[in-house]
């Protein structure tokens, strides 16, 4: 008869204890389901925030793509002199001062995009130096000339960085 108290113990204690176990594993199921609604909800407020920020870069970036875009680098910046030397410095530091002025919106963008603006960036100049260098320039009027004469043939570098910037924004609808 030793054996009864126990049974009748366990008989009580195993109900609360299934009891327990099943209220335990519901609250920590809501507790979860509560912290992911708040997640949810705090990344929709930020994406609501973030996405004028990201669109005005991307605004931005399209603005200094159009800007550094030759053919209308070379209308806008006239010669100071025709030294070809000091038109091509003169170009290159107008290129370098506006990217150093929309540098903090690389932050807004992905990784790729920002990439390929730089390298944009990077082979305008490149172009640039090419064309100083070549034997048919003597004069910033024929460097100009050279410049443009060669973007005829060949799409500008800044046309193919415009062109995925505008794919990347698309992809945020």
């Amino acid at each position: 008869m030793e054996s009864l108290p126990i049974i009748e113990l366990l008989s009580y204690t195993l109900p609360a204890v299934v009891t327990g176990v099943v209220a335990y594993y519901f609250f920590d199921l809501h507790t979860k389901n509560e912290e992911g609604r708040r997640r949810y909800l705090l990344n929709k407020e930020a994406q609501k925030n973030a996405l004028p920020l990201r669109l005005q870069a991307f605004e931005r970036m399209t603005l200094y793509m159009e800007r550094i875009n030759p053919t209308k680098l070379l209308i806008r910046i006239a010669p100071l002199s025709q030294d070809k030397n000091d038109y091509e410095n003169l170009i290159i530091a107008q290129i370098e001062q506006e990217f150093e002025h929309n540098l903090t919106q690389q932050i807004y963008m992905s990784d790729e995009c920002w990439t390929i603006i730089v390298t944009a960036k990077n082979a305008t100049i490149q172009m640039i130096r090419k064309a100083n260098r070549s034997d048919r320039v003597d004069s910033a009027d024929k460097l100009r000339e050279v410049i443009l004469n060669d973007l005829m043939e060949k799409q500008s570098p800044s046309n193919a960085a415009l062109a995925y910037i505008k794919n990347e924004v698309g992809q945020l609808w």
